[in-house]
């Protein structure tokens, strides 16, 4: 599970060597596209995140920003609450661009062949990722009074 807070960056270190895909090309030449589904209204919003693979799990950081650009590792995640993740492969041949017209915007989308373009291999994991709000910033605020010392008050109204 991804713990992460609205309008903020998050990093999230996930299991993705184990299942592997495509073992015909250096991890140098894979990078993820994770896809954020929203357990409440369905929204669903891609990523390309800045990603350092290692021996057991690869590093990612997802960046926010009030006007995403989800192949720059850019995305803006509203409303707060559960939101499924699936990660999937994309593999290149040759020069890794992750840009329109080089990176799949999605997992269902095949980009003409050629080296030089992306090409989703598949689903390496998945999971949950809870988005709590920003302190300051929620929904319901709550005033705390400090409690009288013998009689018991009652705040109407504030």
């Amino acid at each position: 599970m991804i713990q992460a807070y609205t309008e903020t960056s998050f990093n999230a270190d996930l299991s993705t060597e184990d299942n592997r895909i495509d073992k015909t090309v250096a991890s140098t030449q894979i990078r993820f596209l994770i896809k954020f589904i929203n357990d409440m209204d369905g929204s669903i919003v891609y990523c390309y995140p800045t990603s350092t693979i290692y021996n057991r799990y690869t590093h990612m950081f997802f960046n926010y920003n009030a006007t995403p650009d989800f192949y720059r590792a850019e995305l803006k995640l509203l409303p707060a609450g559960h939101w499924k993740y699936e990660v999937y492969e994309v593999s290149w041949i040759g020069t890794v661009v992750v840009a329109l017209n080089t990176a799949p915007p999605t997992e269902t989308v095949a980009l003409p062949v050629a080296d030089t373009n992306g090409v989703v291999q598949g689903i390496v994991t998945k999971g949950i990722l809870n988005l709590t709000e920003k302190a300051g910033t929620e929904q319901v605020q709550y005033t705390e009074h400090t409690v009288a010392a013998g009689t018991n008050t009652i705040y109407y109204g504030q």
